[in-house]
């Protein structure tokens, strides 16, 4: 926890706690954090440069505290504004809602839509319905200042209306204090003094019932709108004025082109639900969605996943799309792969990795934003990566997906570590009906599988590395990069089956290919592997075969004509962003304008349907019906499917260069 306190601040701060009896506040108190047998990996040093993008991040009100969207906290002091919803009954039933989360499938939770999020935090918006009860919470910035308006969105009709409640305390055992001023909650920290208003009457703290609320609070009816203000009091009306102008601002930062403005806006409001600070290392960064994090102790940082996050946030958030990218890295084990996943408790995957896309991820930013530094801080964990895979992972000249289940210290309690299990999680692709028959090899600690969508990755990882290397000058790592491209990419030219005109994964355990064709068949083209008649090949003969991915809703994560496309339950046949993205990055390797086109207006086509209906952005989609509400195990806000949108934006800016 890194809380800087200025000698002249620390006297007047212990000052203050020594009269906290006298004026009546109280400390607040908070568990402490275990250690795990983990933390001894320590994460990487951070340059001057990435301090100073996490500081600029890491600043102001916003939605940073990863249990409830309706909380609102100042950092760096760790002050929370937290509204709970009290449902109220005439008879028994009154329920108290302390936490609000997007996605929820419990039809008895609260459904929240996700309104606009400005990447700063300068605007939220969002509906809640719980119960018979709804409500609407905006919030904005004013200067240094917080105001949050929550308004009833229907007056019930003979019933009781909802109570809001909010309470103020301090978070993650910050230091300071907390406690009522006259009308008005005062929170005292080592840097600064925060008055909180509310344009309710001030109750009695006394005589209000207290259902589960920590600290000082304001409680008041939802009969009508009610606003809270930091800084200084002001009206419903001043309040009003305010969220008008952020969201006008809001508006104004998404694209001027009415095709992506949508997508910006997607992109922009996902994100930004979806970050959080994570003080366990004291960082800002962006897991899968809030769901993920509360069930993965308080934060999950998934290899690939992030890795998109990093992509999408450079629309609009050059520095949340560094921390993103770095965050990912700084998770990298003592063997020097980034893992499956570092969770809360600095607990990791240390027996296997994921789909190496950090390099292109990387390359990405830097030609956008050209900052040197940047690739300086990212080198040595992508080389180390890169180094990682031939060494444990070539098989038979092949690379093949593993599980190094000696790899210390043990923690999956699943019974996955070291095990075929395990190896088919490494891929990303969890259930994907490709492994069905793959054998796993306990003593070269992988599946006997020569991967198409691996290799090409890995070539693609060596072919941004080499040119990141040349950026910074470092000739020899370079010629050894393209070496290792040249070389895997000649190997993975033995699985092209001009029959079949596709690249085809091999079973090492019996010789055979595979004819079970997937959307990581096309990754080949991302790795520069076939010629342009080959890649013609494989679009006209495959990828626009409505036997196979073609249709309404694309691409299907396992061939139509497969069987298990049926099954539709995550990566058996449901539709994934991340491989449309990846084989449309593949796709703008060749003269296919006619694919690109068609690939990226067909994704956004599918992300814009439950978008625009429910402001949902889900984990998987259903490849016929062309929804994602139709599981359980397709996260509502988990945003890699907003790659489907992502991609038409790619679109659009190529036919305007």
């Amino acid at each position: 926890m890194r809380v800087g306190i200025a000698s002249r601040g620390t006297a007047a701060f212990l000052c203050r706690v020594a009269l906290a009896a006298a004026f009546g506040y109280s400390l607040p108190m908070f568990g402490q954090a275990h250690p795990s047998a983990a933390a001894a990996v320590p994460l990487p040093p951070e340059s001057a440069e990435y301090k100073a993008v996490q500081q600029r991040l890491a600043r102001g009100w916003n939605t940073w505290d990863t249990r409830s969207v309706t909380t609102q906290v100042l950092l760096p002091e760790g002050l929370a504004i937290h509204l709970g919803i009290e449902h109220n009954t005439t008879e028994s039933g009154n329920a108290f809602l302390p936490e609000v989360l997007i996605g929820r499938l419990d039809p008895t939770a609260e459904q929240v839509r996700p309104g606009p999020h400005a990447w700063d935090g300068s605007y939220t918006d969002l509906q809640v319905s719980w119960k018979s009860d709804q409500w609407r919470v905006q919030s904005a910035h004013d200067g240094a200042d917080l105001v949050m308006l929550v308004s009833p969105v229907a007056i019930p009709s003979g019933g009781l209306a909802p109570t809001a409640f909010f309470s103020v305390d301090l978070l993650w055992n910050r230091p300071g204090m907390v406690g009522w001023h006259g009308d008005a909650i005062e929170a005292i920290t080592p840097t600064a003094t925060i008055h909180v208003f509310c344009t309710c009457q001030t109750p009695s703290p006394a005589t209000l019932p207290q259902p589960g609320v920590g600290g000082p609070y304001f409680a008041a009816d939802l009969t009508g709108p009610v606003a809270i203000s930091t800084g200084h009091r002001r009206s419903l009306e001043q309040v009003k004025a305010i969220l008008h102008r952020q969201h006008a601002a809001y508006q104004a930062s998404l694209s001027s082109n009415a095709k992506t403005s949508p997508i910006v806006d997607a992109i922009q409001t996902t994100l930004g639900w979806d970050t959080i600070f994570e003080p366990e290392q004291g960082r800002v960064v962006s897991p899968v969605s809030r769901i993920w994090s509360v069930q993965w102790g308080g934060y999950v940082i998934f290899d690939w996943d992030t890795f998109f996050a990093a992509t999408m946030a450079s629309v609009g958030d050059r520095d949340l799309a560094y921390a993103d990218a770095i965050e990912t890295l700084r998770t990298s084990t003592a063997e020097g792969f980034i893992p499956n996943y570092a969770r809360g408790g600095n607990w990791k995957s240390f027996d296997r990795s994921e789909p190496p896309v950090g390099s292109i991820t990387v390359l990405g930013l830097y030609q956008k934003y050209h900052d040197r530094w940047l690739l300086q801080d990212a080198y040595p964990a992508l080389l180390k990566w890169n180094q990682w895979w031939p060494r444990h992972r070539q098989m038979d000249g092949y690379l093949a997906w593993g599980s190094d289940g000696q790899n210390p210290p043990g923690n999956l309690e699943d019974g996955s570590r070291g095990t075929r299990a395990g190896a088919i999680l490494e891929s990303g692709l969890d259930n994907s009906p490709m492994y069905d028959d793959a054998v796993y090899d306990p003593k070269r600690h992988g599946l006997e599988f020569a991967d198409v969508g691996l290799m090409s990755l890995y070539i693609a990882d060596c072919d941004a590395l080499a040119t990141i290397a040349d950026v910074l000058d470092k000739t020899a790592d370079a010629k050894a990069l393209r070496a290792r491209s040249a070389a895997f990419r000649a190997k993975l030219q033995t699985l092209w089956a001009p029959a079949e005109g596709i690249y085809l994964n091999k079973d090492l355990h019996t010789g055979k290919f595979s004819r079970r064709l997937s959307p990581t068949n096309f990754y080949p083209m991302l790795a520069h592997a076939p010629t342009a008649a080959q890649a013609s090949q494989m679009v006209r003969q495959h990828l626009m075969n409505p036997a196979e991915f073609w249709g309404q809703w694309v691409l299907p994560s396992i061939a139509r004509n497969d069987p298990a496309f049926r099954d539709q339950n995550y990566w058996r046949g449901r539709i994934w962003g991340p491989m449309n993205y990846l084989v449309y990055l593949g796709l703008c390797n060749y003269p296919l304008p006619a694919a690109q086109a068609a690939l990226a207006s067909r994704s956004y086509a599918l992300f814009l349907r439950e978008w625009q209906q429910h402001r949902h952005v889900h984990e998987n989609y259903n490849a016929i019906l062309g929804e994602g509400d139709d599981v359980k195990n397709s996260d509502r806000f988990y945003h890699w499917g907003a790659l489907l949108g992502y991609v038409e934006y790619l679109q659009t800016a190529r036919q305007e260069q």
